[in-house]
């Protein structure tokens, strides 16, 4: 069994990898962006610089090989994010060349797209699931139930901070399920598109889950 601790600033390279190794729902991020550094500021630069306490770890034989980073108030992430985060991912985004590699603009393109079609509008969740979270493992270590010590660990977390419920969102199918069989509801689901170029002829959902805590 793994052992579930609290995020740890050296934990940092090791999330920042599975995150990458995982972004393509469970595959690697070069799938469809082409600059691990960038992105993995992107998918976890909040969580773990301007939250840690929120975050955990999944531990086997000494190696970190799952993690789930959080935070208490999602409402809060854009701001905080606009101002302590995005000007400097955005700079080394410019001196890296990333914004300028024809995968990343490929991306870019259909991503902008899809907010245009208003893809990314959604119900309002946060007075009843004001916590979100993104959980990921090693490829290695999946189907152990590390996503559930997870998970417990950070119920445990919220229940604490008196926190009223967790939302999470994801594009994967069997994701949805897994997180169905650790309490969390449907609340509802929308179509993106801006995978369609890598994943044509399949429709392509983003499912929304919330569970409510004992906060």
């Amino acid at each position: 069994m793994a052992v579930i601790r609290g995020y740890r600033e050296e934990d940092r390279p090791a999330v920042r990898r599975i995150a990458c190794n995982t972004a393509f729902m469970g595959k690697p991020a070069e799938i469809f962006f082409d600059d691990r550094e960038v992105l993995a500021d992107i998918l976890t630069g909040y969580f773990t610089d301007c939250e840690p306490e929120s975050c955990f770890v999944a531990e086997q034989e000494r190696s970190v090989v799952g993690y789930l980073i959080g935070a208490k108030d999602a409402r809060r992430i854009p701001g905080i994010s606009a101002r302590k985060l995005l000007p400097a991912t955005i700079l080394k985004a410019l001196y890296r060349g990333t914004l300028f590699k024809k995968k990343n603009i490929a991306f870019l393109a259909h991503f902008f797209r899809s907010f245009l079609k208003g893809e990314f509008k959604q119900q309002t969740v946060f007075e009843e699931y004001p916590a979100t979270m993104h959980i990921n493992l090693d490829a290695r270590f999946r189907g152990m139930g590390i996503g559930t010590q997870l998970f417990r660990a950070y119920d445990t977390y919220l229940e604490h901070a008196r926190i009223a419920g967790v939302h999470l969102a994801t594009l994967s199918p069997a994701a949805g399920r897994f997180f169905e069989k650790n309490g969390f509801k449907l609340l509802y689901k929308s179509r993106r598109t801006y995978f369609n170029y890598r994943i044509s002829g399949q429709v392509q959902w983003c499912f929304l889950y919330g569970q409510k805590l004992k906060g």
